[in-house]
């Protein structure tokens, strides 16, 4: 009589779902859009916004960051997020085991990294948002103190496999560079500029030491590319070394306007993603809101203003990176079958320096000696 009737409560439960049966695997989420952020403010931004919904599942992921172990979802999972934690390889790791979870089927889900960022006051100011075609691993390479360089030398940084800066390197680590699919950048860039970009009064302060624009004018939404780099830098010789690595390594492509920590390390895990055939890398887009500048204004020492000014770009930069995320993340729900569903086919190369994934269009970036898939010389 007992076992009968523990017998009938567990096929009763089993019917309304309320546990499951030995041995079932329920079928994997397959969201749309993946928002990627690196820490807690950026998460903060889009978790606590009602109409995204995105508390409505909290799933637990084994070997995503300890510090934040659970992706947020919409009810009906076709919105997530992830928080893989600070620096490339954490955002590496975290990818890396998201991806190969038997938890989600990521093979049509856009990727949009959302994060902060400084920024080059050439190209913008603090609350503009940047969107990237090109992410480039700025600090792989050699390195010496100034003080100890020669006199013919601009920096300390030379690329491998070189005797001086400004050479191309001569071996590479095979992340140096990515490159993102353009036409997706422009839609999502058409998109983002229908948002009302947020502001304040500590920001415009700040910015008006500048003497110039765009530094000294309002947020806007620009078209630039990120460097990733693993040490906070400061002052216009950084930048400027920097910047001219950023064009060495593109064959003169790419033009350097911001710098983050966990791209390369994302755009990594995806990249390997890829080649297994479990994402598309043709939907990846990354978006860098200014949070504060890369070097200071004039009169300012550049220790004065990495450690110590308050440019005031931190808050409009997080809540920027709402109002235009969510326009875009509303486009890609309202528009996926006549627009997203099937991707949005490139008119430039897509992947990385060493042409992991062989398309039509030849890469314009890495050197042929670096490819591992052979390009043909027709």
């Amino acid at each position: 009589m007992l076992s009968t009737l523990v017998s009938g409560t567990l096929a009763l439960a089993l019917a309304r779902g309320s546990i499951a049966a030995p041995g079932y695997q329920p079928a994997p989420l397959s969201p749309k859009i993946l928002i990627i952020n690196a820490f807690e403010s950026e998460t903060d931004v889009f978790v606590s916004d009602s109409q995204l919904g995105l508390l409505a599942q909290n799933i637990t992921v084994p070997g995503i960051s300890p510090q934040y172990p659970n992706v947020s979802c919409t009810s009906s999972g076709e919105v997530c997020q992830v928080t893989t934690g600070e620096g490339g390889f954490q955002a590496a790791t975290t990818l890396a085991a998201l991806i190969y979870s038997a938890t989600f089927d990521l093979s049509n889900t856009y990727f949009m990294i959302a994060g902060i960022a400084g920024i080059n006051p050439d190209f913008g100011t603090t609350g503009s948002v940047a969107f990237n075609r090109y992410a480039i691993l700025l600090d792989s390479q050699y390195e010496f103190d100034y003080r100890q360089i020669p006199d013919n030398f601009s920096t300390g940084f030379v690329p491998f496999g070189t005797l001086a800066p400004g050479e191309y390197p001569s071996f590479i680590y095979g992340s140096d560079v990515f490159e993102l699919n353009d036409n997706l950048r422009t839609r999502v860039v058409s998109v983002a500029k229908t948002a009302e970009l947020v502001d304040d009064a500590s920001a415009q302060e700040y910015r008006s030491r500048y003497d110039s624009a765009p530094a000294n004018q309002s947020p806007s939404i620009i078209q630039c590319d990120g460097g990733t780099s693993n040490v906070w830098y400061s002052g216009s010789l950084m930048a400027d070394t920097f910047a001219n690595y950023t064009s060495v390594i593109t064959n003169g492509t790419a033009k350097l306007c911001t710098t983050a920590n966990e791209d390369i390390g994302t755009l990594q895990a995806l990249m390997r993603g890829a080649i297994a055939g479990l994402i598309d890398f043709r939907r990846v887009i990354v978006m860098r809101s200014a949070s504060n500048f890369d070097r200071p204004p004039p009169g300012m020492s550049a220790t004065y203003g990495l450690l110590s000014a308050d440019s005031g770009g931190f808050t409009p930069s997080i809540q920027n990176l709402l109002v235009t995320g969510t326009k875009i993340i509303d486009d890609i729900l309202q528009n996926w079958d006549k627009v997203y569903k099937f991707g949005i086919t490139p008119d430039n190369y897509v992947g990385d320096i060493l042409n992991s994934i062989p398309g039509p269009i030849k890469p314009d970036i890495g050197a042929p000696a670096f490819y591992v898939n052979p390009v043909s010389t027709d």
